[in-house]
Formats: C-alpha cells, sequence, structure tokens
C-alpha cells in the first residue's frame, strides 16, 4: 500500500430543482461532514415518503443497524504524545480496531461520525484525558473506462466524481452517463440519480458507500459522452486536503 496526500476539488454543477427529493438527499445533505445518526434518520424518514427511493431505504438502514465499518477498512489514528498510537491501522473482524497494547475497540453499529469519540472512549481507560485524531477511510474498487482501476482508500468526505481523479482520470471511452455503483454483485446507483449526485458533488459518504463498493465506469463509443465529461469535471477553486491510499 502507497500512501500519497491528495487535493481533492469540490464540484461545481448547476443541479436540477428536486432532483436531490429522488434519493432522499437535499442541499443540507451535501457538505464536508460525516453523517451523524439523527442525520440518517432524518434521511431515512424522508426517503421513507418517496415512493421511488426504496434502494436508498435499504442503505440508510443498513447503515444504522450495522454502523459504518467493514473488515479491511483502514483508520488513520493519531494520539498526541503516543507514537505507538499513531498510524494507520486495517479494521478486523468483529468489526473491530485493534490497537497495540490496548486491546481491540469494537466497533459493531458505529458510524464514522461516531469513531472519534468511541475511540476517545477506550483511550481513556488507558491514557490521561487523550487527544485523538481518527480519520476513516473506505476501501472502494473502481474499475473500468479510468487509467488506473484498482482498490484504492478514499476518505469518505471525497466527492464520488473527485475518485476518478483519484483513479488516474477517465479514459477517452468512457461512458459517464452509464456510470454505476455496486455492492454484492447488485446496482445500488446508477442513471438519473447517480448523474444528479455527481453534479451536486455528493461524497462517498452522502452516498453512503461502504468498504468493497464497486464504481464501474462503462466504456462507450470514443468521444461519445464528451459534452457530460466536460461538464461534470468543471472543479472549484477551493481545495481541501484528505489521505488516500492505493492497495496493491
Amino acid at each position: 500500500m502507497r500512501l500519497v496526500s491528495y487535493f481533492v476539488l469540490p464540484l461545481v454543477l448547476l443541479a436540477a430543482a428536486g432532483a436531490a427529493a429522488g434519493q432522499g438527499l437535499t442541499a443540507r445533505d451535501v457538505g464536508p461532514a460525516l453523517a451523524t445518526r439523527e442525520q440518517l434518520q432524518q434521511a431515512l424518514v424522508r426517503a421513507r415518503q418517496d415512493s421511488h427511493a426504496g434502494a436508498v431505504v435499504t442503505l440508510l438502514r443498513t447503515r444504522l443497524d450495522s454502523g459504518d465499518f467493514e473488515p479491511g477498512d483502514r483508520i488513520f489514528v493519531r494520539v498526541q504524545g503516543e507514537r505507538e498510537l499513531t498510524d494507520t491501522f486495517a479494521v478486523g473482524e468483529g468489526p473491530m480496531l485493534g490497537l497495540p497494547q490496548l486491546g481491540a475497540v469494537p466497533l459493531a453499529g458505529v458510524l464514522r461520525s461516531e469513531l472519534q469519540h468511541r475511540l476517545e472512549q477506550h483511550l481513556a481507560r488507558y491514557v490521561r484525558d487523550p487527544v485523538v485524531e481518527a480519520r476513516p477511510l473506505i476501501r472502494i474498487l473502481v474499475d473500468g473506462s479510468v487509467a488506473k482501476p484498482g482498490f484504492y482508500a478514499v476518505a469518505p468526505e471525497v466527492p464520488l466524481a473527485d475518485v476518478m481523479g483519484i483513479a488516474g482520470g477517465l479514459l477517452p471511452q468512457a461512458k459517464v452517463a452509464g456510470m454505476r455503483v455496486e455492492r454484492g454483485g447488485a446496482e445500488i446507483w446508477s442513471g438519473a440519480p447517480l448523474q444528479q449526485a455527481l453534479g451536486r458533488g455528493a461524497s462517498l459518504d452522502q452516498l453512503n458507500l461502504r468498504a468493497g463498493d464497486r464504481v464501474v465506469v462503462p466504456a462507450g463509443r470514443v468521444g461519445g459522452d464528451r459534452a457530460f465529461q466536460i461538464l461534470g469535471l468543471l472543479v472549484s477553486v477551493t481545495a481541501a486536503a484528505f489521505t488516500i491510499s492505493r492497495i496493491h
């Protein structure tokens, strides 16, 4: 695994009015913060009121019931004054996070937004007034018409559209309109809802993605989808730093 620093440029696109409602997302859902349990519960209520948002209801219920962490996820942890506890650690079966000399931290049912508090609670049993920083990474497979297909451990705040840049960018024959996200072989995002989410700059967290999800960019005729590519890759000048790793 090779760790690199990547500057994420949030996408700027004009989304159609009301497009967010179809997937249980509104403008207030779009932002850099990780979703809290209360926000997910509110999004679930909205999604249940939309007869076309059944897939989103399932994604939200899974997050609320099972949490966000899967074996193979990576979490960067920094504990002030504790060198052995400052590193990138892998999530193991359980799921749990094993820390040197401090045992395993259970992560079943824990959301990404709850991770830091969970670690602080655990470390407080061994370290007085611990100062903890925790950054979760999601293991995502990017496949199809991108320059560098493969598994990437990506910060959940990263917009899905920027994941294409992380994977080396789209190839000329990439058919962005046919892009889809799969989980266990089943499509969980595709078509107009996914294009609208890309346009809003929705992040992996806002799309309720988790470890092992597969982003597929199919191939079409060269230049056939160029207009959408040009529009979809307009970026703002505001940049935010995230940690990303390529898994070989």
